[in-house]
């Protein structure tokens, strides 16, 4: 079967995250990458911002990887929703915790920001930024929720819901980035990595033509 990898990978990369919607991702762009994750402290520093928040965590992530791999290029990531913009809801504890979030959202408009962060120490770049999706929920009851919750899908999800799964069924808008609600903005991220000769196109292998 003949390669059809959209891209191929130019210079070590590492993926600073166990998330398997964000290995889908760069495995569906054709990219070759290793996944080494650390354990951090994820707490709000005071008066932290959701945005500040999540470039914090993405920065974190990826040099506390880069730092040991210097010459590979390392992706740090970290996706959190805001609905007033100052209140940080990350994944639930719990079913009751799921919930109080699902709550929170139904009816409402609510921002998914995901902070990027791409490093490579020996080349003395270190690059990080927020993307940031609304997203409108259907005005869902209890019943609906909880039926969701049973599904045990918003468990491991920050807000309590995959707009890629089940999930999809509480999204009535969205305006922005698809896959920055998923937890990953491909498009910037594709940017980053071309610009900096990370990754290339594949260039199709020309038929050979039949004597």
């Amino acid at each position: 079967m003949a390669d059809c990898s959209l891209f191929h990978t130019c210079q070590p990369l590492i993926l600073a995250s166990a998330s398997p919607r964000r290995k889908q991702f760069l495995t569906q762009l054709g990219l070759d990458f290793d996944i080494i994750t650390a354990s951090i402290d994820e707490t709000p520093l005071p008066g932290e911002l959701p945005g500040e928040f999540t470039e914090r965590m993405a920065r974190i992530k990826a040099l506390s990887v880069s730092k040991k791999y210097p010459r590979s290029w390392t992706i740090g990531a970290d996706t959190i929703i805001t609905v007033d913009g100052r209140t940080i809801l990350g994944k639930p504890a719990n079913q009751d915790d799921a919930l109080n979030i699902l709550r929170q959202l139904a009816g409402n408009t609510h921002q998914v920001m995901t902070g990027l962060c791409l490093g490579c120490p020996d080349k003395k770049i270190n690059l990080s930024l927020v993307e940031s999706t609304s997203v409108t929920f259907i005005d869902a009851d209890d019943t609906t929720l909880k039926a969701y919750i049973a599904t045990e899908e918003p468990l491991d999800k920050a807000g309590a819901y995959g707009i890629q799964g089940i999930g999809s069924f509480l999204v009535k808008t969205i305006n922005g980035s698809c896959s920055n609600v998923i937890g990953l903005p491909v498009n910037r991220l594709v940017s980053l990595l071309v610009k900096h000769k990370i990754i290339a196109p594949s260039v199709p292998a020309k038929k050979s033509k039949q004597a």
